[in-house]
């Protein structure tokens, strides 16, 4: 199949490129093929944040979007900030607060049910969505430029061999593919290894993020409330923290994040999240009630410093895929669909020419001189701030954004990536992490049953590993195997052989949540995520 423009990722980068796509066309009375795919077995099924959006790039993008039922429900209307101890909690004044962490005006949603509204207002326009087919590789020309991307095989079996139900791959072709996967996007990160786009930029930093929605007592409830928090349960060296919003319908959004840029090899951010709800502090809010869903993504924190080039011979990365989140704000949904659609201006832009040029120069001009690139510039130094502890990196930030608004005339670097960060399991001490009490807390495989996670079971997995012997002769040896901590979904697991004479790692690939942490943090960088079969991974409902 054949179209003037293929985008990878029903996600909002994704969507709004394919909106404004098809706005372009209609103001300039042209025709222009444009279709989406998306490997979630419906749009919104893969996607995952806490989220509180701002909606400036909406507001660009569809002003009239109230009137077309936008679900943008729950205005902000009062903001907490808590430095946490075992114990008790410091309550931040919000005139302290930096003005990026600041949310009045913004508003409390489900990404996902955002993602399918904007599905149905690109449907409208006359784009072509294709849910539950997954891009598993990239189509080049003999040039080496990009010319599209090919769907990953249905029905092949374990073994390899095509079953009973097999189908093949489709070649979607076209003038430009533009990359809105999300963060760690799979063909992503083959698009920066061959075309160099990470030369002479820092390596990109990573967070895992754990989410619950909960239905809580109505009596707990404060709609429009947003609360993040900074300290326990983590120590003073690992970044993270904590984010609780209240939507409508006694709906509560509660949340981990957890730098993976963190040291201890006994460190499990999903046992930290369990632990965080337990603080006396916040479980009053959670008894009584009801977890609805669970699930995990990773997110990425590098910003400016670590900003790929965007454009590549036939296309361009937009949104996450690039990472483009501003790290103080804790938002990407704004910036990255203004992301994208920058990226569609630029595309339709080059499709006026009988002989449209192969690189989309104009999307990285027009980046450099946009809002975005604003923003993530004030935000530079946020993240990198937090490399030399929580009390210090505080101070450090409130210099950086409270004092001189993100205009310091330096730039902190990150350092080494986060693969490269853990300590020897000799070096390091496991945390008492207390038993879930099916409650309040809870273990990680009840977590993947309700996030309702599933894969064709008779399919080749979808996480590789480049050498068989690295996870117990390195990993294992030298790290306690941490993929068995840091996989929020108990993908990893290493076993024994009866008579406990050998060790080796199982992989249950059908738990994959599909969040990337595995992909990101192992210290040898062995394990590979590519995509399943489409449609497979978590179904999220609401999130």
């Amino acid at each position: 199949m054949t179209y003037d423009v293929v985008i990878v990722g029903a996600g909002p980068a994704g969507l709004s490129a394919a909106i404004r796509l098809k706005q372009l066309a209609a103001e300039a009375g042209r025709e222009i093929g444009v279709c989406v795919l998306e490997k979630g077995s419906e749009v919104g099924a893969h996607i995952l944040s806490g989220a509180v959006l701002e909606p400036r790039a909406l507001n660009e993008l569809i002003p009239d979007w109230r009137e077309k039922g936008a679900p943008l429900n729950t205005p902000v209307q009062a903001e907490k900030f808590l430095f946490l101890n075992e114990r008790k909690h410091f309550s931040v004044p919000h005139m302290l607060l930096p003005p990026a962490m600041r949310n009045r005006g913004n508003y409390i949603i489900s990404l996902g049910n955002f993602c399918r509204w904007l599905a149905e207002q690109a449907e409208t326009l006359g784009v072509e969505i294709y849910p539950g087919f997954a891009a598993r590789s990239m189509l080049y020309g003999e040039d080496g430029q990009v010319r599209g991307v090919i769907t990953g095989d249905q029905g092949i079996g374990r073994d390899g061999e095509p079953g009973p139900a097999y189908t093949p791959g489709m070649e979607l072709r076209a003038t430009y593919t533009l990359f809105a996967e999300g963060c760690r996007g799979h063909l992503g990160k083959e698009l920066m290894e061959r075309f160099d786009l990470r030369d002479g930029v820092a390596p990109q930093t990573y967070a895992l993020g754990l989410k619950e929605l909960w239905e809580v007592d109505p009596a707990q409830h404060r709609p429009g409330l947003v609360m993040h928090s900074a300290g326990w349960p983590l120590d003073r060296q690992t970044y993270g923290g904590s984010f609780i919003y209240h939507l409508e319908d006694n709906e509560v959004a509660v949340g981990f994040v957890v730098g993976l840029d963190y040291r201890n090899p006994y460190l499990s951010p999903f046992e930290e999240f369990q632990r965080f709800k337990s603080h006396p502090s916040i479980r009053p809010l959670l008894e009584g009630g009801r977890r609805i869903s669970y699930g995990a993504r990773a997110l990425n924190e590098g910003g400016l410093q670590s900003l790929p080039k965007l454009v590549f011979p036939g296309g361009a990365l937009t949104g996450c895929d690039a990472g483009t989140l501003n790290g103080p704000k804790i938002k990407g949904t704004h910036t990255a669909m203004k992301s994208g659609m920058l990226a569609a201006e630029a595309a339709f832009a080059a499709l006026a020419d009988p002989a449209p040029a192969p690189v989309l120069t104009d999307y990285e001009k027009a980046f450099g001189e946009s809002w975005v690139q604003k923003e993530l510039r004030q935000a530079r130094n946020f993240r990198p701030a937090f490399k030399h502890g929580l009390v210090l990196g505080t101070l450090l930030v409130g210099l950086d954004q409270v004092v001189l608004r993100g205009r310091a005339p330096w730039t902190l670097q990150h350092g080494h990536a986060d693969h490269q960060s853990l300590d020897n399991k000799a070096d390091a001490a496991a945390p008492d992490y207390p038993k879930p009490d099916g409650k309040i807390t809870f273990d990680r495989l009840s977590s993947v049953f309700i996030s309702n996670t599933n894969h064709e079971e008779d399919q080749p997995a979808h996480l590789l590993l480049k050498d068989d012997t690295v996870p117990v002769a390195v990993n294992l040896a030298e790290f306690d195997a941490p993929e068995q901590r840091y996989c929020p979904a108990g993908v990893y697991e290493i076993v024994t052989e009866d008579d406990g004479s050998r060790a080796r790692l199982q992989i249950n690939a059908q738990n994959c949540v599909h969040c990337k942490t595995c992909d990101i943090k192992d210290p040898t960088q062995n394990i590979e995520w590519v995509t399943p079969e489409g449609g497979g991974g978590p179904n999220y409902p609401n999130m």
